[in-house]
């Protein structure tokens, strides 16, 4: 039973159109893999308790779903003080929109490397109706499926773990002690 998690636009913010991002958040800069000069980032220290927490109360395995991909445990969780999570190998595909085929390119990789089993996935580029729907299918199949789209702009919420942390108290996942 996992727990996806977006990093662009869940944990970093794009920026308003004047350039601002929320007030929480802390710029740094990271030199991702392949990158010639480093990134501007902007995370908020909050969102690894956050995240830590909802994963102990909740016995969900988390899950780096990201184009930061290797990338994202060492410059993105260990920034917030998370341990390194496994991520979904994500080709680098050519795309020139996040939805080729009428819904989020990643949701194939993330159903190969669920296989099968229950999943909540934090990403704020859900296609609607396509991906809410294929997480309807997918549920009433037998695998619980829960979609959380945070607004880019200020990305995840306490609200957003609180909903996650609900679906999963419904299901029969083990904890952590």
């Amino acid at each position: 039973m996992f727990l996806f998690c977006d990093i662009d636009g869940v944990l970093i913010p794009f920026p308003a159109a004047d350039g601002t991002t929320p007030a929480t958040h802390h710029r740094d800069h990271v030199l991702p893999t392949g990158y010639d000069k480093p990134v501007t980032i902007w995370l908020n220290p909050a969102h690894g308790p956050l995240l830590a927490e909802l994963v102990a109360a909740t016995g969900l395995q988390p899950v780096w779903c990201s184009s930061w991909r290797g990338d994202a445990s060492h410059l993105i969780g260990h920034w917030l003080g998370l341990p390194p999570w496994p991520y979904v190998a994500l080709p680098h595909l050519p795309l020139a929109t996040s939805r080729p085929n009428g819904y989020l390119w990643k949701r194939d990789y993330v159903a190969a490397h669920a296989n099968g089993q229950p999943l909540a996935w934090i990403d704020d580029d859900f296609a609607r109706p396509a991906d809410h729907d294929w997480a309807t299918t997918r549920t009433a199949t037998g695998c619980p499926t829960l979609l959380i789209q945070p607004d880019p702009s200020t990305g995840i919420q306490t609200e957003h773990t609180n909903s996650i942390r609900r679906w999963a108290l419904t299901l029969e996942l083990p904890r952590s002690a």
